[in-house]
């Protein structure tokens, strides 16, 4: 990439990890704390640790269409201002109520589509993808981290000074915004990256993209719901508070990260990508049926955490991928914004669901419920078909190539490894599905050269 794309990428990837740095550190924390608040009861705990995942899971894709006309970064700033003040009521509430406002506020700010559209902007085509991978790696990073740090920082300020934390945290990452991301020359829609609303219908009656995109839904509400009942657990069966289950925590992802790299290496390199898949929810499953089983056993509860975050882990890295295989050459984008809806508002029904088990049928009716979300995936997952390795690529097109887009389309169609060949004239792009192994890339630069100067393969 070029050093002003690193700088972008960078700087961007950066605005997204202050921001989920704040939101993920209070789920190690945040039963335990949220006990003591003013009208506090389990339901109201999961509906306040989960519902900034409803505000998120529905403004997500209208946050990304409205940056298109009022610009990227005033959104990104508007977004992180609302996270802020979110924030701020979430710290100073003393009342269940108070918080949950403060949390809707939080996820209200959904910047994170217009975060990747903003990313493509600033980056050529050819190096969008690992632009991309930056921020993915970046974000699964924060993840691990903040379950760490969460303890940790309660530890000193408690858990309503991570909230104000939060707060310095959306200043830090308007700071980056307006003094370190770079300003396109030009905003416009990039259908690999962002949602294009005509294309929304279409995505959503692909049976293999519902399928992955239940997946994405249920993994995080199984998250969130084992969340509000893990603390307790972990402080019954071993004596530690909620700020010191880092000590927990830290080893079990190290573990769960060495475990998950194979399966990762077997699914992509060696294309055993759907058995790994079923695999991971399978272990999934298994987590959950042993808390159920026996959540109080510490051998057991230790186990079943590292059984649980490696399949995470797994699916955290896949899902992703699964979700570029499978959508049209010209839906990528489109794909991945609802396949991101449907994240935050699993984390959403995690909460709201998984704290009415908890109130009603303590942590065995959550488990319950977790174990029989994995079953009810894992039924889907083994009746996905097998995915395709397929990868996106772009192919910029000269000014006189776009004239008979149809004959473009085709004539890309007829090179050794595309599968798919859609031709958006008004983009000057080609947007193609290639299998890397056989795609032949030379073959592509050479039809496509048309009168006015030579495409450029991305």
């Amino acid at each position: 990439m070029e050093k002003q794309e690193l700088r972008a990428a960078g700087s961007l990837a950066a605005v997204f990890s202050v921001r989920l740095l704040g939101l993920f550190m209070i789920y190690p924390v945040f039963a335990a704390y949220a006990r003591d608040l003013s009208g506090a009861n389990p339901y109201l705990i999961g509906e306040a640790l989960g519902i900034y995942g409803l505000s998120q899971g529905l403004l997500q894709i209208p946050f990304g269409l409205l940056s298109d006309r009022v610009g990227r970064k005033a959104m990104i700033v508007f977004g992180l201002i609302l996270f802020g003040i979110g924030s701020a009521i979430a710290a100073a509430s003393r009342s269940i109520d108070g918080v949950i406002i403060g949390r809707a506020l939080q996820g209200a700010g959904a910047v994170g589509s217009v975060i990747l559209a903003l990313v493509a902007d600033l980056t050529a085509e050819e190096n969008r993808t690992k632009a991309m991978a930056m921020v993915g790696v970046t974000i699964g990073a924060s993840f691990m981290i903040a379950l760490v740090l969460g303890p940790v920082v309660a530890n000193f300020v408690g858990v309503s000074g991570i909230f104000w934390l939060m707060v310095v945290l959306a200043a830090a990452g308007i700071a980056i915004t307006e003094l370190l991301v770079p300003t396109p020359r030009r905003v416009r829609v990039h259908r690999d990256a962002e949602a294009v609303p005509a294309l929304i219908g279409a995505v959503l009656r692909d049976k293999e993209l519902l399928r992955l995109d239940f997946g994405i839904f249920a993994l995080h509400a199984m998250l969130t719901a084992n969340f509000l009942v893990l603390p307790a657990l972990l402080r019954s069966t071993l004596g530690l508070s909620s700020q010191d289950q880092w000590i927990v925590y830290l080893p079990v992802l190290l573990v769960s990260v060495a475990l998950m790299l194979p399966a990762i290496i077997a699914a992509e390199k060696y294309r055993r990508m759907k058995s790994v898949f079923v695999g991971a929810v399978g272990v999934l499953l298994v987590s959950q049926a042993m808390l159920y089983v026996d959540a109080n056993n510490l051998f057991v509860m230790i186990a079943a955490l590292i059984v649980f975050f490696s399949a995470f882990n797994v699916m955290e890295a896949s899902l992703p991928s699964l979700i570029t295989k499978c959508a049209p050459a010209e839906a990528k984008g489109t794909a991945t914004g609802v396949y991101s809806s449907l994240q935050f508002l699993g984390i959403f029904v995690g909460g709201v669901v998984g704290g009415y088990f908890n109130q009603h049928w303590s942590s065995g009716g959550v488990f319950a419920l977790t174990a029989a979300t994995a079953f009810v995936w894992l039924v889907a997952a083994a009746t996905m078909k097998q995915p395709s390795y397929l990868t996106t690529r772009l192919v910029a097109i000269a000014e006189a190539g776009v004239a008979d887009a149809e004959t473009l389309a085709a004539r890309l169609r007829q090179v050794p490894g595309v599968a798919e060949a859609v031709v958006i004239a008004e983009e000057k792009l080609a947007y193609l599905k290639v299998d890397s192994r056989s795609f032949d890339a030379a073959k592509a630069e050479a039809l496509m050269r048309a009168p006015g100067g030579e495409p450029h393969l991305a």
